[in-house]
């Protein structure tokens, strides 16, 4: 079904990819009006649900507001709806029976309440604030009823990464538990600068290149959660449903007095201070600038503001992050008594324990543009033994008894490395789907076991995505066209005698193939494949990509 403004993407996943900002009625159920971002000012005034539905206008498309009519009206005899107004957010208020997101569909409790105990055997979660709420309060609140958990994802780069992966696989486990989650990109954070985990103060970000991170990363997220569903989600209980926010939504309306007005006065210098965060970059050499110390004050915030519109009460963050998360439960208990939840995630470490995050320098994107499927299933193909089952906990959604037989099978034979291949297929499935993970092996047998055939069905894209250092050359294949005019078209060889003496050495490789023979015409199927490609090597690293136009 698509999406009530008619979209189509995202509506496998229930959110709809034309607003960054609000989701479309099928997040919030068929008797829910979207909630618009707040800009500023205490709750001073209650509209009617007419009043509150026309204000949709300037947000969400016609079609929806028809609906949400539509079906206020219907609803108007069993319950009774106040819409209260926040400067131009809207907030949804009931009595009477329950029609909220978090009654749309039942789980049952046992599904619920094992959900902490499986992420702490799978080793996902590290640390709860408040201290004692992963033992106690949490798991009853899960237990409720389904619950509304996000994670916050700042735009710094066009891409997320490996590091920030597991998080992402955090947020999967509670939706398949049956509990809504909130994907938040930091449009507007991204451009102050999380301190958290750096020793100096991060490049400033302009708005443009905000905006555009903000798209791609979206993409990716959405593209993730697809996959998710499509190959991973089994069994007859419905996930949870899924947005993807941008805080910029809610802070491009804020003027810097106003915000400081309402939301600075409840924030504490001694406890800002405090923060491990901050600490370490007093210490440092270059301190810590204003627009850093505050990057803590705007997420608590963000929590706050996911917790007024859709009843958030559960962030999850890495661990580099438990003193923003300390900021926003103080913030929210204070402006609400109510108590929310954080949990971390441990930080994902190469064997030899660096950070896997841009910032280290050995990043592994998530975007094939810059890391290919078949890179992407390399990375963990070729991870220690040591660490392939944790991977397989963290990153997998197997069961923890195949992944103790896997483990059991490749103790009994390692040179098989079952659990590795298993590992690098899952999540290259995870991120890139099917059709990548087909496109890793096509690559994988291509390069590392010499098949013409992989070659043969590869595409243009792969074969760059292969060899990305490799020359791409589109050539005019003209009749007669001999080994030795192919190689000095593309510049492989020197001209004169050296080149023609290289290619006699047998220093040419032609689709896996030595050739020794400088006259020889190119023949189709032998030199030009059936998807008219040529995989040129000279030497032992030398590539030289080849696309062949027809007279």
């Amino acid at each position: 079904m698509a999406c009530a403004c008619g979209c189509q993407a995202g509506a496998a996943l229930n959110f709809c990819p034309e607003a960054l900002d609000i989701t479309c009625l099928k997040f919030w159920g068929p008797r829910a009006v979207p909630a618009l971002p707040r800009s500023r000012g205490p709750p001073s005034l209650r509209t009617s649900a007419l009043e509150g539905a026309l204000l949709l206008t300037n947000r969400a498309c016609l079609v929806c507001l028809v609906v949400t009519l539509s079906n206020m009206a219907a609803s108007t005899a069993r319950t009774c709806r106040h819409l209260s107004r926040h400067g131009s957010r809207i907030l949804l208020r009931q009595a009477g029976p329950c029609l909220a997101p978090r009654s749309q569909f039942h789980r049952s409790s046992a599904a619920r309440s094992g959900l902490l105990l499986s992420l702490n055997k799978r080793g996902i979660l590290k640390d709860s604030f408040p201290e004692n709420a992963a033992q106690d309060h949490l798991p009853r609140l899960l237990q409720s009823g389904a619950q509304t958990v996000y994670c916050g994802f700042d735009p710094t780069a066009d891409s997320l990464h490996v590091g920030n992966l597991l998080a992402i696989v955090g947020l999967l486990h509670f939706r398949s538990a049956g509990h809504h989650v909130l994907a938040v990109l930091g449009g507007a954070t991204a451009q102050i600068g999380d301190p958290s985990g750096k020793t100096s103060e991060r490049e400033r970000l302009s708005a443009d290149t905000a905006e555009a991170n903000t798209h791609s990363i979206r993409e990716s997220i959405q593209r993730i959660f697809t996959n998710h569903e499509l190959h991973f989600h089994d069994g007859p209980r419905k996930p949870g449903t899924v947005a993807v926010l941008n805080n910029l939504s809610w802070y491009k309306d804020w003027g810097v007095v106003a915000f400081l007005s309402e939301a600075g006065r409840h924030f504490r210098m001694g406890a800002m201070l405090s923060r491990h965060s901050v600490q370490s970059r007093l210490r440092g050499a270059d301190g810590m600038s204003l627009a850093e110390f505050t990057y803590q004050v705007f997420q608590a915030y963000d929590f706050y503001h996911l917790n007024q519109i859709y009843g958030c009460k559960i962030q999850l963050g890495g661990t580099d992050q438990l003193g923003n998360l300390m900021s926003g439960h103080e913030y929210i208990h204070k402006m609400t008594g109510e108590e929310v939840y954080g949990l971390t995630i441990p930080l994902v470490t190469s064997s030899v324990g660096d950070k896997l995050g841009k910032t280290a320098g050995n990043a592994v994107w998530l975007n094939r543009d810059k890391t290919s499927p078949f890179e992407l299933y390399q990375f963990f193909l070729r991870q220690p033994d040591a660490s392939v089952e944790g991977y397989l906990k963290l990153f997998t959604f197997l069961p923890l008894a195949e992944v103790e037989r896997l483990m059991e099978q490749q103790r009994e034979d390692p040179g098989k490395r079952l659990a590795h291949k298993r590992l690098a297929a899952e999540v290259t499935k995870l991120v890139h789907g099917k059709e990548g993970l087909d496109s890793a092996k096509r690559c994988t047998k291509a390069l590392y076991h010499s098949s013409v055939q992989a070659l043969e069905e590869m595409s243009d894209e792969e074969l760059q995505e292969l060899f990305r250092e490799a020359p791409f050359h589109e050539l005019l294949l003209e009749p007669g066209t001999t080994v030795l005019d192919a190689c000095r078209r593309v510049n492989a060889i020197p001209e004169g005698p050296r080149g023609y003496q290289m290619v006699l050495d047998g220093a040419v490789w032609i689709n896996h193939r030595r050739t020794d023979k400088p006259e020889q015409v190119l023949i189709p199927k032998l030199h030009i494949l059936s998807n008219g490609l040529t995989l040129l090597r000279v030497g032992k690293r030398n590539f030289y990509i080849i696309k062949w136009l027809s007279l």
